[in-house]
């Protein structure tokens, strides 16, 4: 009596995975959960594999997730290297810290292009460093205490450049054109040119927006 009993509640589990199996394969993911969720529709003696079965599908689920995250990550990465013909390690930086900054990667992209070519190395005659062309004065206003050395630090260049990118984006209402000259001609030479009522285009905005159509920022 025991056996069969112990084999009756095997069939039964095994019935109700593939019924799980089936409501998941022929409904909305949210009319699957709430199936298996509903305990009080399920006998109490399969209650603790019903509970099973849905915390290996969560994880089944958050693993595809995770997944999908990462083969479209490695897809920007190799697009984003491919197009500026940079190493895979640098454009991985620029888009992981592009986006933790608030930048979208298409802009953070054509403003290191434009400012350095990417050279981490890259020095200006006026003193500007590195891959994003960081006056050390207004480094040290966004990270007090920088020094030189370290803004020819990609990582450290990069999210300096793009906070200070992302601030003037803000100050600007958005604009993406006035904060990129402001970023290039520095805040006195913007107010000198807007005092005038002279256009302070030099040219710069729209080499960095060529074929560039997004808002500048990312949520």
């Amino acid at each position: 009596m025991r056996r069969r009993r112990r084999i009756t509640r095997i069939a039964l589990a095994a019935g109700f995975a593939v019924s799980i199996a089936a409501l998941i394969g022929t409904r909305d993911t949210r009319e699957a959960n709430a199936k298996v969720t509903d305990e009080a529709s399920v006998p109490f003696y399969l209650r603790g594999e019903a509970r099973r079965l849905q915390e290996e599908l969560d994880e089944t689920r958050g693993n595809l997730d995770l997944a999908n995250a990462q083969l479209e990550k490695a897809r920007q990465v190799i697009r984003y290297s491919s197009e500026f013909k940079i190493s895979a390690d640098l454009a991985t930086s620029i888009l992981d810290i592009a986006l933790a900054e608030g930048i979208e990667p298409d802009l953070a992209f054509r403003l290191v292009r434009v400012e350095s070519q990417f050279n981490p190395r890259a020095v200006s005659p006026v003193g500007a460093i590195g891959l994003t062309q960081l006056m050390p004065a207004t480094a040290n206003y966004f990270q007090k205490g920088v020094t030189r050395e370290q803004l020819f630090k990609p990582e450290t260049n990069l999210r300096i450049g793009f906070r200070y990118l992302r601030t003037l984006i803000r100050q600007n209402d958005g604009d993406v054109q006035l904060a990129l000259l402001t970023y290039n001609r520095g805040p006195v030479a913007m107010k000198a040119a807007k005092a005038q009522g002279v256009n302070p285009s030099n040219g710069y905005d729209r080499a960095v927006m060529r074929g560039y159509e997004g808002n500048g920022t990312v949520e």
